[in-house]
């Protein structure tokens, strides 16, 4: 029982990297552009994290975790920002490589309207709650920043990428927070939630990948440009 955080983790990238050296993907050959935006993503976010555990938007339930801690922070949860980006990156690339076709291009800059309004209305209405607070006000900045300063062209890939990647997000955070391995402090959040996952997961997560996928495009650019 102790062990089972760290094993959503273990069979969240397992498949993913087995998978990475399949003949037509090779998606091992990307695994280099991926680890900085691992690093670097993953600081911020931890240290959000440990914030969080500290004001008491979330917790551990310690009878799920092995007991190894950082930061106040079970050792299950710092590996999660590993696991996670890692075999959505792996959705996004597979899906690069089998959808030729852009399929949301057209309507990409809506979406990415859509979420920054919603995200405005939010923190007008939410302003008071630490984990509606840093969620939208976080996907406000980085969508503004991706689709109006950067104007990435992958944009409309990764919301494709984040659709597919809803299946196993519902799969991990459902057990995370059923059984409940994390528990959250709904004074903290809109408590509202799909199922047991809190509303908010589903952005958190949406910035935590497109920061991943936005590092991993520019060091792969770089290196492109560099040799």
């Amino acid at each position: 029982m102790k062990y089972s955080y760290l094993l959503i983790n273990f069979l969240t990238i397992i498949f993913p990297i087995l998978l990475s050296f399949d003949k037509r993907v090779q998606f091992y050959k990307n695994w280099k552009f991926i680890f900085p935006g691992l690093i670097l993503t993953g600081l911020m976010f931890l240290a959000w994290d440990y914030i969080f555990t500290i004001k008491d938007v979330w917790s551990f339930n310690n009878g799920y975790v092995i007991g190894w801690y950082f930061l106040n922070l079970p050792i299950e949860e710092i590996l999660f920002f590993i696991t996670v980006p890692f075999a959505c990156i792996f959705i996004y690339e597979c899906l690069n490589y089998y959808i030729k076709r852009d399929l949301l291009k057209n309507v990409s800059v809506y979406i990415s309207l859509a979420l920054i309004g919603l995200s405005a209305i939010l923190l007008l209405f939410y302003y008071d709650k630490v984990y509606t607070l840093i969620t939208f006000g976080l996907l406000a900045v980085v969508l503004v920043y991706a689709q109006y300063i950067a104007k990435i062209n992958y944009l409309s890939r990764f919301y494709l990428a984040f659709l597919i990647s809803l299946i196993p997000f519902y799969i991990v955070n459902g057990i995370l927070t059923s059984i409940p391995i994390v528990l959250y402090n709904n004074q903290q959040n809109m408590s509202f939630r799909i199922g047991t996952i809190p509303f908010e997961d589903h952005f958190y997560s949406m910035s935590l990948l497109l920061m991943n996928i936005m590092f991993f495009e520019y060091f792969r650019s770089w290196k492109k440009l560099n040799s």
